[in-house]
């Protein structure tokens, strides 16, 4: 009987370990869902707002104060195109382990490889230029003039990054571009129509004209930038994010997507707010008039707000997009990379990331260059660009072979290839129509 007794008694203490065990258990796998999500939050946040940079501030800023809130309903499509194409990436790079440069080599080969390389190298040029352009801009409000603040920027976005001390202070740049933030406010404060505001946004207009065309092009092309598809897929392989943390990535990317399009909404808004109702009707020319959109929230010192924020958002995109354009030609084509190589070692690499931070700096700084317009343009080659970089993303995305289950669907086949077709049409019509009026 004393022996039924203690085999009772140690059962029992069994299943109270049983039972505490679970609890652990239980308990660690809720620790660990929560870590794994902040491992993962990020690469889709940070790539969907890089869209945020000093072209893409003028570019939405331009667009509320020459069109109003017309160009709205642009916003809707562009979200569900930006965040298919981010999420792609993404999950090619959960389920390959591998950068999108290293795919495109693979599945390409060197001829294919060139020419996408090659629209990436020019689109990321273009928009080096931008953030060197911004960096002028910003300095030229606080009566710096370019031509000392611009090499002086480039030197030390140079030194920074190869001496591996650039993430210690972009930080700092980070918080400085959190500046257009108060575009939220400045956008309630200003008092729009939000009747017209959700009208404009629910129903679509189109005009045939190249300024509006040429518009429409750079709206996407700042917001489905090419580098961006690079970073984020790049940016979730070096975080080492397993398949089952795909859908917190997902999430991640979505939401970041979602924020990162409400802020240019806000810009649309308060510049159309502000400046169209006061009677502007054409593309801004400088940076003091997109200043004035926060003006209902700093009033006199708008200027100064909106020149810290984008010095921030310029400087840290311009130490960023180099390397990062550095880094995928390298990758692509084989060639050693990293910053802690000689010119020796990686003359390949470093070549690229220098000759990037040397033509923006150049460019930006030539004399009587308008500064402003130079940010929207840069932002309108991305968009004719766009087209060679995602063509190359949803063959890759919807491989079989390399996705497996993870491939793409039909749906988002259709989404995709729809924006390729979409970009390149507005493209090819606004050639069609530059070249038809400039032979009548």
């Amino acid at each position: 009987m004393a022996d039924v007794r203690a085999a009772d008694v140690r059962e029992a203490g069994r299943r109270l370990w049983r039972r505490g065990s679970r609890r652990v258990r239980r308990a660690a796998a809720e620790r660990r869902g929560l870590l794994a999500y902040l491992a993962v939050l990020g690469p889709g946040m940070v790539a969907a707002n890089a869209g945020n940079d000093a072209g893409g501030i003028a570019t939405y800023a331009s667009a509320g104060a020459t069109y109003g809130y017309k160009l709205l309903w642009a916003l809707i499509p562009i979200t569900v195109s930006l965040g298919l194409v981010q999420e792609m990436c993404a999950r090619m790079g959960v389920v390959t382990g591998k950068g999108l440069a290293d795919l495109i080599r693979e599945q390409f080969g060197v001829r294919w490889t060139m020419l996408i390389m090659l629209a990436l190298l020019v689109a990321n040029a273009g928009v080096t230029v931008s953030e060197f352009a911004g960096i002028a801009v910003s300095t030229e409000l606080f009566g710096v003039p370019r031509f000392l603040s611009v090499p002086l920027a480039a030197l030390a976005v140079w030194w920074l990054v190869v001496k591996g001390s650039y993430r210690r202070v972009e930080r700092v740049f980070l918080v400085m571009s959190l500046v257009f933030l108060g575009y939220i406010i400045s956008a309630f404060m200003a008092h729009p129509d939000w009747g017209e505001v959700a009208r404009s946004t629910v129903r679509p207009t189109f005009q045939l004209d190249s300024r509006y065309l040429f518009m429409l092009v750079a709206l996407i092309g700042t917001t489905i930038s090419p580098y961006m598809q690079v970073f984020v897929q790049s940016s979730v392989v070096e975080k080492g994010v397993a398949v089952e943390e795909y859908n917190l990535t997902r999430v991640d990317v979505w939401v970041g997507t979602v924020f990162a399009i409400s802020i240019a909404f806000f810009i649309v808004v308060s510049t159309a707010a502000t400046l169209h109702r006061a009677g502007l009707t054409r593309e801004l020319e400088s940076a003091a008039e997109a200043a004035t959109a926060l003006a209902p929230l700093a009033g006199k010192y708008a200027e100064t707000l909106f020149g810290v924020g984008l010095f921030g958002a310029s400087m840290l995109a311009a130490g960023v997009l180099p390397l990062a354009t550095a880094y995928s030609v390298s990758e692509a084509l084989g060639f050693e990379k990293g910053v802690s190589r000689s010119f020796r070692e990686a003359p390949i690499f470093l070549g690229i990331f220098t000759f990037l931070i040397a033509v923006g700096a150049l460019v930006s700084i030539l004399p009587g260059l308008p500064l402003w317009r130079v940010l929207v343009a840069t932002q309108f080659i991305n968009g004719l660009l766009l087209p060679v970089l995602l063509v190359a993303v949803i063959r890759l995305a919807s491989n079989r072979d390399l996705m497996g289950v993870r491939a793409n669907g039909r749906v988002y086949n259709l989404v995709a290839w729809l924006t390729v077709a979409v970009v390149s049409a507005l493209s090819l019509l606004l050639v069609g129509r530059t070249i038809f009026f400039r032979a009548s």
